[in-house]
């Protein structure tokens, strides 16, 4: 599978926000489905393959999660731990994408295993930069041992 066509779970329970994200992703990575929960539950069934995720064509495994701290249900934190303390998830890249600049949530964050902590810019331009930024450096310049280089 070429690098940019690998899933992005994108887990925002805010619908403006998740819009804004699958359409700059859709531009900085084309080929690469953006899959959307709404909330922590819904991110601990999509990555457990459980319940309405449970056919892995339909739903793969993420290349990168798109990871809101305050989340209804299951908080982000919660998710982080679930995917770092489970050997299959564990090499799966996790963004912390965030509001929140509180140096308490980003110290927890990486006491927790998250691979980046990035908090949204208030403007709609840094934001859409910022996406195209991430979508990059993950997707395409960082190296994973589940895929080849770019």
């Amino acid at each position: 599978m070429p690098l940019d066509a690998a899933t992005i779970l994108h887990v925002e329970d805010d619908d403006a926000h998740a819009e804004l994200v699958r359409r700059e992703l859709g531009k900085a990575a084309p080929r690469s489905p953006v899959s959307r929960v709404a909330d922590g539950a819904e991110a601990i069934a999509y990555l457990s393959g459980e319940g309405p995720y449970a056919d892995r064509r339909a739903h793969p495994l993420p290349a990168l999660v798109l990871l809101d701290l305050r989340l209804p249900k299951i908080d982000g934190l919660e998710v982080l731990r679930f995917i770092k303390e489970r050997e299959a998830l564990r090499p799966i890249p996790v963004v912390m994408l965030t509001s929140s600049d509180s140096e308490r949530d980003l110290a927890r964050a990486y006491d927790t295993h998250v691979n980046s902590y990035v908090v949204k810019p208030l403007d709609h331009l840094r934001f859409r930069a910022l996406l195209a930024d991430v979508a990059r450096y993950w997707m395409e310049l960082n190296a994973n041992p589940d895929r080849s280089p770019a």
